[in-house]
């Protein structure tokens, strides 16, 4: 489609392009946002609130540490694996600003999965939490890593209410496995060496990479979808002007400075990325971080104490809150904003979501090779229920059949998108860039979608065979490639299945070996191997799968039987 099919089609308030000159870096971005909201809340987490001005001067002394007590040149990668805590924040935009490189990292990954990562991407350094030191340990002689940079839970509280926090984390709840790494230094001291120390000037490029987002292999590694400058304030800038829709009032939706944003979707994921550290900064707004959003009730007592305007979630956090007694209890009054993304939103949630609270869930649609936000819906009364809604302004789509040609308005096919907001490629893999990206700059989403006559898009299947976990994805043949190591494994073979709660499961069919494997080995072996989201949730014995004559499995047939 021509980008300007979509122009007489978007609500009142969004501007039909956006200006891809208006910043330099995120960088500028992120100094000019401080200095314009200094006094404003920026961040909040665990009772402690930064503002606009102490993020700056955290993010500044990490910086300064990063240039003047390291030999790390700009381009360097540092990886960050933490969950919501306000260090993230700190590191992140610090090491930006020192010039090097983001390599965000799931806290919850195994050694397996962190080796891979940490290798493929070259880190040199890495923040952690001290909660993973266990891990770090392990996995720290396969890595390029020299740096490491370890935080604790209460770093940014005062100190007696700090060394409590730290104290209660490692020595009641255990939640601190023992393990040995003398050449770390402390988030705390890192702050107070980097403190006054002057940050050498960047010659940075909306072309420059900003951040290694690491998004699962079809081959069953993760690639790096290397993320620019550019990339990333071009993506920030469609999701604010998308948030420029009027409202009933004349006003639009989003107000500079003056909302509270509910963030229980991890930053390092790439949806949270892009819309708490970007696009609620560039507006001045407030984000409140949720650590741990699967302790329902400790997420409902801290919704208690913010009027909060806008949440971002996904199915099974909607159905996780609405099942929970006190939510009822929560007040909505100033709530205008649910954004639900990562993985599709089931119709009777977002009935029920509405009913509860008096606020539409506005789904959107996109892929970490997209910074992420390709399409979204109008807010309110516009938005489309079981559409992924319009392209953001500045993208253009197109659907294409199998040979690569292009389909009219109301057919299937692969679903290609262009604009400034997606990748400059995977790092260091150009046959799989090639694959995906050619050379007029379209990215093939891997998603099977219609553009419908009067501009909504909707996703109808999926190309790939990846299984969407609770807005993560997961790729079976990663899956597989590990279960298929196990000793007592002949064959198998993974599919999604629908699932109420997380959107979709992993199912793994095994065929056992002659002497025979146990339901509990294969989980406890699953456990141990895989992240959360990626362990299987079912798991059958079958004495053979069905296969293609050359021995290809047909997952797809074991899709039709499940």
């Amino acid at each position: 489609m021509q980008a300007d099919f979509w122009n007489d089609k978007r609500p009142t308030g969004v501007p039909l392009d956006i200006d891809l000159g208006a910043y330099k870096s995120v960088i500028e971005v992120f100094e000019r946002s401080c200095k314009k909201f200094a006094d404003r809340p920026a961040f909040s987490n665990m009772g402690i609130t930064l503002t606009y001005a102490e993020l700056e001067r955290y993010s500044a002394a990490f910086a300064g540490y990063l240039q003047a007590n390291t030999d790390l040149a700009p381009g360097d990668r540092i990886a960050v694996q933490m969950p919501n805590v306000l260090h993230y924040p700190i590191a992140v935009f610090g090491a930006l600003r020192a010039g090097l490189i983001v390599v965000n990292t799931n806290p919850l990954y195994t050694t397996r999965e962190m080796r891979h990562q940490f290798k493929d991407s070259g880190a040199r350094a890495l923040v952690y939490l001290n909660m993973f030191g266990q891990k770090v340990q392990e996995v720290l002689a396969d890595t390029e890593i020299q740096y490491l940079i370890e935080a604790r839970m209460g770093d940014l509280m005062p100190s007696a209410k700090g060394w409590l926090i730290n104290t209660v984390v490692d020595k009641v709840k255990k939640m601190v496995p023992a393990y040995h790494l003398p050449q770390a230094i402390s988030f705390k001291s890192a702050l107070r060496l980097g403190r006054g120390q002057p940050i050498r000037p960047l010659h940075v490029s909306l072309d420059d990479i900003a951040v290694l987002q690491y998004t699962g292999g079809t081959t069953g590694l993760a690639k790096g979808a290397m993320l620019s400058h550019g990339n990333l304030v071009a993506n920030m800038q469609q999701a604010r002007a998308c948030l420029g829709q009027l409202g009933p009032d004349g006003h639009p939706l989003l107000r500079e400075g003056q909302e509270v944003m509910i963030a229980p979707l991890p930053l390092y994921h790439i949806y949270a990325f892009t819309a708490n550290c970007m696009c609620m900064m560039v507006t001045g707004n407030h984000n409140v971080l949720i650590t741990n959003p699967r302790d329902i009730g400790g997420f409902i007592k801290e919704l208690k104490n913010w009027r909060f305007s806008a949440l971002l979630g996904l199915n099974t956090l909607f159905v996780a809150l609405m099942e929970h007694p006190d939510f009822k209890t929560l007040d909505f009054s100033s709530l205008k904003l649910t954004n639900s993304g990562g993985t599709a939103l089931v119709k009777a949630t977002a009935e029920r979501w509405q009913t509860l609270t008096g606020c539409r869930i506005t789904e959107g649609y996109g892929l970490t090779e997209t910074s992420p936000v390709a399409c979204t819906n109008p807010y309110g009364d516009k938005s489309r229920l079981g559409t992924v809604g319009m392209p953001v302004p500045g993208t253009t789509l197109k659907v294409i059949n199998d040979e690569g040609v292009e389909q009219p308005l109301g057919e299937r096919g692969e679903l290609c998108i262009k604009g400034p907001q997606v990748m400059k490629g995977y790092w260091q893999k150009p046959e799989a860039t090639a694959e995906v990206l050619d050379a007029e700059g379209w990215f093939k989403s891997g998603d099977i979608g219609v553009i419908d006559p009067d501009g909504f898009v909707r996703i109808v299947d999926r190309k790939k065979d990846m299984i969407i976990v609770s807005g993560f994805n997961v790729y079976p043949n990663e899956i597989e490639d590990v279960v298929m190591a196990h000793p007592k494994v002949a064959n198998c073979a993974v599919i999604g299945v629908p699932d109420e709660r997380s959107g979709e499961a992993v199912k793994l069919f095994v065929v056992a070996r002659e002497e025979g494997v146990s339901l509990e080995e294969l989980k406890a072996y699953c456990k141990e191997n895989f992240t959360g989201y990626k362990v299987p949730k079912h798991i059958v014995l079958r004495d053979s799968l069905p296969m293609t004559p050359v021995g290809k499995i047909l997952r797809r047939e074991l899709r039709d039987i499940a």
